[in-house]
């Protein structure tokens, strides 16, 4: 919020790009934002919390959860993730979608070990 001159009324400024949460455009591979074998890379993290100040994003846990202590932040991380994502899987995505093991979704689910 900026505040006028006169102080008696408060002003709402939005900055550029809308709101909190959107990904940034051309976030592609091409750029190297995004993993070809799925997920964000460490400099589409960076640049998405650029463009969402107070995100607190991180990049994948490729870690094999036999490599991770049991009930480690990186573990219940990489659990958390593989429940959500495999529900949105079974419920938000076409059959054909949920088959092709090049979708983005499946590609994610392979990079977390899921």
């Amino acid at each position: 919020m900026k505040v006028c001159k006169c102080k008696h009324m408060k002003v709402k400024k939005y900055k550029k790009g809308g709101r909190k949460g959107r990904m940034p455009k051309r976030f592609s591979v091409k750029s190297g934002d995004k993993s070809a074998s799925g997920g964000l890379t460490a400099k589409g993290v960076r640049r998405y919390r650029a463009a969402n100040p107070g995100s607190k994003l991180k990049t994948a846990v490729t870690t094999k959860p036999s490599k991770l202590k049991k009930g480690s932040k990186a573990a219940k991380r990489r659990k958390s993730f593989c429940a959500r994502m495999s529900g949105m899987k079974k419920r938000l995505t076409s059959a054909k979608t949920a088959r092709d093991p090049n979708s983005r979704i499946n590609k994610a689910l392979r990079k977390w070990n899921c």
